[in-house]
């Protein structure tokens, strides 16, 4: 029998209504994402640039050292700090007190965007984890995803606030088995085995075995860096205040539905994951 899950509606989410912080933007939080390599810069930019336009008060980025420089002009808005590179580009697991006082600060932690190489993954999601304050939101994405399947129990019990965000592919690598095609089934697994909030392409779920879907989001999603706008659309969320549930859905439809928004101008494929950003206020702000 299918899994039940209740449809993500404006309706549901006018009755579960984001915090709107007052104050300066240290009331909105500070976001940090930890991605990139010396090839794929980009997904950084968007999943940081995506938590500011979610809500998001302060942005950091750490990123592959050969790239700080670059993502420091593209998004001035943010701090950007280089972070050590291994012979392939990808970033060390081993940056050391600069990237753990950054964590430390961190309301809300992005893992995984653009990252390569699955052992310095590994040691970098240590590194942030151990570093981290135990109220600290985290959003685990991309190599993240994979290094976290490496060692299923590395969240169990933590209490951490934590949303995973896998495709396909990488819930294949966290269920250890090819997904199934009841998606809200495999989410509610994907909660309940690794003690995190999932959002499983619009299907959410938490370890309790509460669960939603989104029903609007379409092929044009389907493009690259549109999962980093996703993470970062989750991380600013959760970042001004959001549980990770709430966050989850949230982002779910506001990721969706800023694509509808664009389908008028570019069809129902051809918009690409960096015009989602400017919709993804419109659409929270119009729910």
């Amino acid at each position: 029998m299918p899994s039940r899950s209740d449809v993500i509606t404006p309706a549901l989410l006018r009755d579960w209504a984001l915090p709107v912080p007052t104050g300066g933007k240290e009331a909105r939080g500070t976001v940090l994402v930890v991605g990139g390599s010396r090839f794929t810069p980009g997904a950084v930019l968007l999943a940081g640039v995506a938590a500011l336009r979610a809500g998001a008060g302060v942005l950091q980025l750490a990123a592959a050292e050969s790239t700080a420089a670059a993502l420091s002009i593209q998004v001035p808005e943010a701090l950007v700090v280089g972070l050590p590179e291994t012979d392939d580009g990808a970033v060390r697991g081993d940056p050391g007190d600069l990237l753990g006082g950054l964590v430390a600060d961190a309301d809300v932690v992005a893992v995984g965007p653009g990252l390569k190489d699955i052992d310095a993954t590994r040691e970098l999601l240590h590194l942030v984890l151990d570093a981290a304050r135990p109220e600290t939101g985290f959003v685990l994405d991309a190599y993240a995803l994979g290094a976290l399947s490496h060692e299923p129990d590395l969240l169990v019990g933590s209490g951490r606030k934590v949303v995973l965000t896998p495709n396909l592919t990488e819930a294949r690598h966290l269920l250890d088995r090819d997904p199934g095609d009841d998606l809200d089934a495999e989410a509610v697994e994907l909660a309940d085995r690794y003690d995190a909030v999932v959002s499983l392409y619009g299907h959410i779920a938490t370890p309790d075995g509460r669960a939603w879907r989104e029903e609007s989001g379409d092929a044009g999603l389907g493009t690259s860096g549109s999962g980093d706008v996703r993470s970062g659309l989750l991380a600013g969320l959760l970042s001004r205040g959001a549980d990770p549930a709430q966050a989850a859905c949230w982002a779910a439809f506001a990721h969706a539905v800023s694509g509808q928004r664009l389908v008028p101008r570019y069809g129902r494929i051809g918009f690409l994951a960096r015009e989602l950003l400017d919709e993804i206020p419109y659409t929270i702000a119009t729910v």
